[in-house]
């Protein structure tokens, strides 16, 4: 997954893409899952990972960075840990994306650009996670996920700016790049260019010793492929799952209880008034005046905002005080105040001034408290429930805090206790190709941090908690020899059965300089060997084989010979060798009306779009003056990984 990142940011569509990081911004504030780490302004070294020009990159700014690339990774990649992602050089890109996004910003404002309030207000109003459910920008749903993930308006605000200032710089300079038509036909004739090859494979089967190999023959090979034989640490969990059923029989309530949760909620088993509305907000009191002298006037509320490049929004019926708490309360007032068919005085609310028409009024008949009797009793018993169950685990998690055992626990709420096979911390179950169940996947990152006997208690839903220890740790090690030697030896057999393979591929190669045919070189081995195979193929059909990722090696290899030569090939994870000879090439002549010819001067001036966009952002990232503080950037790694606690 790393390696897809680290070669990502550095392909020119990955530049294309650190341009346009606003998507990777509404993509997190649009998660209800993401998990943020919380940010630190001071760590060892320094409070200043980089600077580049005038710009300082803050621990906290890059902390943040790492923390929300994890997050990506952890989209395809759910177990992956920042000792993982910083193992395999994540920490390093996310780094060297942050320095070329910062210069090309720094270089843009050298230049003299800018990015206005207003256009920074626009892209984060864009923002998928902002948007409330009727459709326009949610100033509650913006101060919620903001408050989720631990940032201030103020951070996003310099990482929309920065990234808008990126845009306007950089994707400039790919706009309209275009082959020239010659250039674009020499390249088509390739791409219809057909090879006619013969391959031949040699399997490390067919050269694989016989016989039982001598003791010391076998202890050298495990000792120089040990690494090869570690087994992972294993762990065996106990555990056991409780829920609502452990809390035994609830008290009914009484009718006085019933009769006082009737008298605190009373309104809401009052008659009310519930209204539809269509809605139009403007930016000033002016304009919502105008709107709505126009429509005293006889026009429409839907033609008004028309006429002014706005739109109306539907508003489904609600009551008066859930239009407050969506608007404000001027704005709910007016609302309830018109008439059906009416329109409401101007008002101001969140996102500026209102105007609504009445479309739908309805009366609601309160309800008495016979008619509530019912579903006043199960809220108060289903609230008891709740308490009762959270007050007994709390009291668990005091008894396991205080050293209470496992079974202990269990035996108290009568709980069955059960053991799994020994797991891996991957989620398997050891020695099988089966999953540990779905249930306690999730607990696994800390079953396999906590001590032998260390019990747990997790929620595992709305209303089910699991019990949960660890009864055995299995260190990981590498397997004795006397253990898995069957596995050893089939392992050096086929080790020994390549190399002899490779050897055979180079014979048969050189009988083929010599003037054999491949099925006379291959012929001459001694050993059963499959005939070889002829094909004929073009690039199309090759590319469309690449595109469903279904080419073979040797395929790939006989696109990159030249006519009338031979190369062995080999795939280690076939156990095999091959031997590739490509026969004839024949590119023909393109048509003056080809047809795939117009795609195809769309597809290289993309590519052209993105060479231009890397030399020029290769330039910036000359041309700006950046230093990086190691100290820094080590302690924030540090901090990330536990390493400095």
């Amino acid at each position: 997954m790393i390696t897809f990142f680290r070669s990502f940011f550095q392909s020119k569509l990955g530049v294309a893409i650190t341009l346009a990081f606003l998507g990777l911004i509404a993509f997190a504030f649009a998660s209800s899952d993401v998990a943020n780490t919380a940010t630190f302004g001071g760590v060892a070294g320094g409070d200043r990972v980089a600077t580049v020009g005038d710009r300082r990159m803050s621990t906290s700014d890059f902390s943040d960075a790492l923390t929300r690339q994890l997050d990506q990774a952890r989209q395809q990649n759910p177990t992956i840990t920042m000792e993982q992602f910083v193992a395999q050089d994540g920490d390093e890109a996310v780094l060297n994306q942050m320095l070329q996004l910062w210069a090309i910003a720094e270089y843009g404002e050298q230049m003299g650009l800018r990015t206005s309030k207003r256009l920074i207000d626009s892209e984060i109003m864009a923002i998928p996670g902002f948007i409330g459910v009727d459709g326009e920008f949610d100033q509650d749903a913006f101060r919620l996920r903001l408050r989720e993930l631990r940032r201030t308006e103020e951070g996003l605000r310099d990482e929309v700016s920065l990234n808008l200032m990126a845009q306007q710089l950089v994707m400039p300079a790919a706009h309209g790049a275009r082959l020239p038509e010659s250039m674009t036909r020499q390249y088509a004739r390739l791409l219809g260019e057909s090879r006619t090859g013969r391959i031949a494979a040699l399997p490390a089967v067919s050269y694989a010793p016989e016989g039982d190999p001598e003791e010391g023959v076998i202890a050298a090979y495990y000792q120089k492929n040990r690494e090869d034989y570690t087994r992972p640490e294993r762990r065996i969990l106990r555990y056991g799952v409780f829920g609502e059923e452990v809390i035994g029989d609830i008290p009914t309530p009484t009718e006085e209880q019933i009769a006082r949760r009737f008298q605190r909620d009373a309104v809401i088993y009052a008659p009310t008034e519930i209204r539809g509305f269509t809605r139009l907000v403007v930016p000033t009191q002016g304009a919502a005046q105008a709107v709505a002298d126009e429509v005293s006037g006889g026009m429409s509320l839907e033609a008004s905002a028309l006429s002014k490049g706005l739109t109306t929004v539907r508003i489904e019926p609600v009551d008066q005080a859930t239009l407050t708490s969506d608007t404000s309360a001027a704005v709910a007032q007016a609302a309830f105040a018109a008439g059906r068919g009416g329109l409401s005085a101007p008002a101001q609310g969140d996102l500026g001034w209102y105007v609504l028409r009445v479309d739908s009024v309805e009366q609601i008949a309160g309800r008495t408290l016979d008619q509530a009797r019912t579903e006043i009793a199960q809220q108060l018993t289903s609230e008891r429930r709740t308490i009762a169950l959270n007050d007994l685990t709390a009291r668990i998690e005091a008894d396991l805090s205080d050293g209470k055992a496992l079974s202990s626990v269990a035996e108290d709420l009568n709980v069955e206790i059960r053991s799994t096979p020994p797991v891996t911390a991957a989620g398997q179950i050891y020695g099988t190709p089966d999953a540990v169940p779905q249930l306690l996947a999730p607990l696994l990152s800390v079953a396999f941090e906590i001590d032998e006997g260390e019990a747990q208690l997790e929620q595992a839903g709305e209303a089910q908690f699991i019990l949960y220890d660890v009864s055995e740790i299995t260190q990981s090690a590498v397997a004795p020899l006397d253990e898995i030697k069957d596995n050893v030896t089939l392992a050096w057999r086929r080790d020994e059965g390549m190399r002899a393979a490779g050897e055979a591929a180079k014979r048969v190669l050189d009988r083929m300089d010599e003037g054999s045919t491949l099925a006379e070189a291959l012929r001459a081995e001694d050993a059963t060997l499959p005939p070889p195979g002829e094909l004929s193929l073009n690039r199309r059909q090759l590319n469309m084989q690449r595109q469903q990722g279904q080419v073979p090696p040797p395929l790939m290899l006989m696109f990159s010979m030249a006519e009338g030569t031979a190369k062995r090939l080999e795939l280690d994870q076939n156990d095999r060798w091959f031997v590739v000879e490509l026969m004839e090439i024949d590119a023909p002549e393109l048509a003056a009306d080809d047809e795939d010819l117009p795609l195809l001067i769309q597809s290289l001036g993309d590519t052209i779009a993105g060479e231009y966009t890397d030399q020029l952002v290769a330039g910036i990232e000359g041309a700006v003056e950046a230093e990086t503080n190691q100290t820094a950037i080590d302690a924030v790694i540090a901090q990330l990984t536990g390493q400095s606690n």
